[in-house]
């Protein structure tokens, strides 16, 4: 709680901030008086307590919605404390000393927001090469591309469709066949057709 009551960066006192974003919350208000009607300081089995008008849950300020959450996220990830430590520690330092429903996520979105972490992030896939480009062919049927059409409706007994491309001259022909063809019948039908 030292975190709450200091004046962090010459900024007002956060601690207050929190205060007063907990006064303007209805829902907020409207559970702190039931809280004082009832003459309890603890709710749900000691999760919620007051102390010193600030809302409490497990020992964690309470920030209500609005610009005052950003305000934590960023003096815990933008500033010394914690140098843009990515999404978990920044998380962690967070919920030390506050807590909102999706306080994790929140955090997520804020950290893949930020340019500083994007561009020095650490990559856990090593890079890939250089491009090398393909040789290019000096006559025609020196280099051939093949592939298959699959999963065509039925046509006069064939449901695919053979493709066999010449990489010189770019020309193409298209070869019916069935889906069940053994190697040895697509080797006649190329040597057939080609």
């Amino acid at each position: 709680m030292d975190k709450l009551n200091r004046d962090i960066g010459g900024r007002n006192n956060l601690r207050e901030k929190i205060k007063k974003a907990q006064e303007e919350d209805e829902k907020m208000v409207k559970a702190v008086e039931e809280l004082k009607k009832t003459g309890m300081k603890t709710l749900k089995d000691k999760e919620w307590t007051v102390e010193e008008r600030l809302v409490m849950k497990k020992g964690q300020a309470y920030v209500p919605e609005g610009e005052l959450r950003g305000e934590v996220i960023h003096l815990h990830h933008d500033i010394l404390v914690g140098e843009h430590g990515g999404r978990w520690k920044t998380t962690e330092l967070v919920t030390r000393n506050y807590w909102w429903p999706g306080v994790t996520k929140e955090v997520g979105r804020y950290v893949e927001g930020c340019d500083t972490c994007q561009q020095y992030k650490n990559r856990s896939k090593v890079p890939a090469g250089k491009l090398i480009p393909n040789i290019i062919p000096e006559k025609p049927w020196i280099h051939i591309l093949a592939d298959f059409i699959t999963k065509l409706s039925l046509a006069q007994g064939y449901d695919i469709i053979l493709v066999v491309c010449d990489c010189f001259s770019k020309i193409a022909y298209f070869i019916a066949t069935i889906d069940k063809t053994s190697t040895e019948r697509l080797a006649r039908l190329f040597r057939n057709h080609i």
